[in-house]
C-alpha cells in the first residue's frame, strides 16, 4: 500500500524503483526484529555496568542495588545477552547503536524498576524460571514496546519500521513465550529467504495495482453514487485499487480474507468513515464479479 501510494503521488517514479524499495523495506523489517532483541541485551549490559559501580563502593544493601541485581539475575535477559547466534548477528550488523542511546537505556531501566509489576517480582524472594519469563514478557509488552522514545528513535532511523513495529513486537512476544534457557534453539530467528513466497506475492500485487490502474479504477464507476472518483480520498482509492487487484488477479486468496485485510488497513491509515465506505464498495463489486463470472477462485470456500 505504501509503495502504490508513493508511486501515485511521486512524480517521475519508475516501477522498478518502487519494487527495489519494497524489497529493501521487507529486508529491514527483519533487522528490526534483531534490533529489538539488541535493546534487551543493552538493558542487561547497562544494569551490569551499574552493579559494578555499586560493588566497587560496596553499596550492597541499597534498595536501588537490590532492584538492579534482580534485573541482572533474570535468567532470560542473561540467556539473550549470551546467545551466540544473536551476538554473531550483532557483530556483523552496524545499524545497532543502543550504546549511543545511554540516556534512553537509563530512563527505560528506571521505568522498568519503578513499575508495579517489577515491585511484585522483587517481592518474590526466590523467583522461578517461569516467574522470570512472565515478568519479562509483561515488561516488554507494557513498557519497552510502548516507549514513545523508542517510536521516535525508530522513525528517525527508518520510516518503514514504524509500520513494521506492531508485527515485529507480536512475533517477539510469541518467541519470548517459548524461550527455554537450556535450549539455544528455542530463540527463533526469522529468515528473509523463508518468506520468498510472501515477498513475491507482494511484488506481483504491486505490479498489478500499478500497471492495471486504469482498469482497476474503472471498476469503481457507478459503485460510489454519492462520490465521484475524483472526490474519493486518495488513500481510500489506493486501498480499493489494491483490494480489487487482489480479488480479480489472485485466485488463491479467499475473498473474505482480502476484504477483512483491507478493512483493517483502512482503520489504521485512512479516515474514520473509510471503513464503512470501503466495505460497501467491495461488497458491491464482489457481488457483481460473481454474477458476471469474472471472479475465479481456486479451491473450496474461497469466495
Amino acid at each position: 500500500m505504501q509503495s502504490v501510494y508513493s508511486f501515485k503521488v511521486g512524480e517521475g517514479k519508475m516501477l522498478d524503483d518502487e519494487i527495489v524499495f519494497f524489497k529493501d523495506s521487507m529486508a529491514k523489517s527483519y533487522d528490526l526484529y534483531f534490533l529489538m532483541f539488541s535493546l534487551l541485551k543493552s538493558i542487561k549490559q547497562y544494569v551490569d555496568d551499574q552493579l559494578v559501580t555499586y560493588n566497587a563502593h560496596k553499596i550492597l544493601k541499597d534498595q536501588k542495588y537490590l532492584k538492579l541485581k534482580r534485573l541482572s539475575d533474570n535468567r532470560f535477559l542473561e540467556f539473550i545477552n549470551q546467545h551466540k547466534v544473536l551476538n554473531k548477528y550483532f557483530k556483523n550488523k552496524k545499524f545497532i547503536s543502543w550504546d549511543l542511546e545511554f540516556i534512553f537505556t537509563k530512563d527505560l531501566v528506571e521505568e522498568i524498576i519503578s513499575n508495579e509489576a517489577f515491585k511484585v517480582y522483587l517481592d518474590n524472594k526466590s523467583p522461578s524460571e517461569k516467574d522470570d519469563l512472565e515478568w519479562l514478557i509483561k515488561s516488554y509488552k507494557n513498557i519497552i514496546a510502548s516507549s514513545s522514545y523508542l517510536y521516535n528513535y525508530l522513525e528517525d532511523n527508518n520510516l518503514t519500521w514504524i509500520d513494521d513495529l506492531p508485527v515485529v513486537n507480536t512475533f517477539i512476544l510469541k518467541t519470548l513465550k517459548k524461550l527455554k534457557t537450556n535450549n539455544l534453539e528455542s530463540l527463533k530467528f526469522p529468515k528473509i529467504d523463508e518468506s520468498f513466497d510472501d515477498i513475491d506475492f507482494g511484488i506481483q500485487l504491486l505490479k498489478k495495482s500499478i500497471l492495471e490502474e486504469e482498469k482497476l479504477l474503472k471498476e469503481l464507476e457507478g459503485k460510489t453514487p454519492n462520490w465521484g472518483a475524483e472526490r474519493i480520498a486518495q488513500m481510500d482509492k489506493v486501498i480499493l485499487k489494491i483490494a480489487i487487484a487482489e480479488i480479480l488477479y489472485f485466485p488463491e486468496i479467499p475473498t473474505k480474507v482480502t476484504i477483512n485485510e483491507y478493512l483493517e488497513i483502512s482503520k489504521d491509515y485512512s479516515t474514520p468513515n473509510s471503513n464503512n465506505f470501503i466495505n460497501g464498495v467491495l461488497d458491491k463489486l464482489v457481488r457483481e464479479f460473481v454474477d458476471e463470472k469474472r471472479m475465479i477462485k481456486q479451491g473450496r470456500g474461497l469466495l
